[in-house]
């Protein structure tokens, strides 16, 4: 097997599980990294201690030995790094989600499109949860076509991060961009549709507003819900509550057609579960056809060292396992630039009608 080497920019928390799970992929290793913060820089070199460390983008993109890049640096510095990378050196790329957080930036990023010549991948690690996965596959014979589909992410607060720069809209490009740009992702992938309209209602309602950073207040969204009608017909809706991990499942899908109606049941990461309270609960599914009526439920468990690696349900050793093939030449991205620009321009959707009240069309943004 064809070995594949990494270039990271960006070792906080979510830059830490890539490197927990590229470790666990046979001939797939970090050659180098960028982190500005020493404090993250000493916890990725602890995972990845034969990877050396660089001060740049440009220092990174010198290291000869790199077969691809991995772009995990807070949202608002995405798109600047990918136009570095465009000019000096084009590798395979994968993006963490969201691709882009200024809607000023969509001139930037379609030229990066039209002209970056290597794979790119967005990081939607959602879509390679197991029990989404099986969720997705199955959901066209259990519903007999989806009409409808809802998700709801009852989960916790914000994480703290390097600066805290995830506590405002400015960095972030708000929550409905930041955090459900994923949900956004699942639902166009699900009714195989185009959204047309988002309307959306939110609110700041408990979480961060009693911090204070140089006389500024967090800005960031921690509940709402958002509707989107596609253009076949169907509709979707998004529930969020970011003070509500008091809950057995994080994550709830569901989708119902004329045949009936298939559910998928995420648990939150296993490190925030409490002790007191046992096992951790373990991904279901449930298939509820309306004729013979009789719910079916499957567990579907996922391995113990795929738990141990991150939060995100084993999803993203998955998606590198596809993205490294990728890299050697064997297929195409599976998470386009197309589909991490359109879950954003929903998100942002979202953002502003949540802001004005009013249904917005995503369109204008993609």
């Amino acid at each position: 097997m064809e070995q594949v080497r990494y270039g990271i920019i960006g070792c906080g928390m979510m830059g830490q599980e890539h490197m927990r799970n590229i470790a666990l992929l046979p001939e797939t290793s970090v050659a180098a990294f960028y982190e500005p913060d020493d404090g993250m820089a000493a916890r990725a070199s602890a995972i990845a201690p034969a990877a050396t460390r660089v001060g740049s983008v440009q220092a990174l993109l010198a290291v000869k030995e790199l077969d691809c890049l991995l772009i995990v640096s807070p949202n608002h510095c995405h798109i600047a790094q990918m136009e570095e990378i465009a000019a000096t050196r084009a590798l395979p790329l994968l993006v963490e989600k969201p691709l882009f957080t200024d809607p000023g930036d969509a001139a930037k990023l379609a030229a990066f499109r039209d002209s970056y010549p290597a794979p790119i991948w967005v990081a939607m690690e959602y879509r390679y949860m197991p029990v989404i996965a099986q969720f997705l596959e199955k959901a066209a014979d259990a519903t007999g076509g989806i009409k409808q589909l809802s998700v709801r992410e009852h989960r916790f607060p914000f994480l703290e991060k390097v600066g805290d720069w995830n506590r405002f809209n400015r960095y972030t490009g708000g929550t409905f961009v930041e955090k459900c740009c994923h949900f956004f992702d699942l639902m166009r992938l699900a009714m195989g549709a185009e959204p047309l309209r988002v309307m959306a209602s939110a609110a700041q309602a408990v979480n961060h507003l009693d911090e204070d950073y140089d006389g500024a207040v967090p800005d960031i969204i921690d509940s709402g819900y958002a509707i989107v009608d596609f253009d076949n017909g169907t509709r979707a809706m998004l529930e969020l509550c970011m003070f509500a991990e008091g809950s057995a499942y994080q994550e709830e899908l569901s989708a119902v057609g004329p045949a009936g109606k298939i559910e998928a049941f995420v648990p939150g990461p296993g490190r925030f579960w409490p002790d007191h309270l046992g096992a951790a609960p373990v991904a279901k599914l449930v298939t509820s056809p309306r004729h013979p009526q009789g719910p079916m439920t499957h567990d579907i468990p996922v391995d113990p060292t795929l738990l141990e690696a991150g939060d995100h349900n084993g999803s993203t050793f998955y998606q590198h396992q596809r993205f490294a093939a990728v890299v050697r030449g064997q297929g195409t991205p599976e998470v386009t630039l197309a589909d991490g620009w359109a879950a954003v321009a929903m998100g942002m959707a979202a953002q502003e009608s949540a802001r004005t009240g009013q249904a917005v069309d995503p369109r204008q943004w993609m």
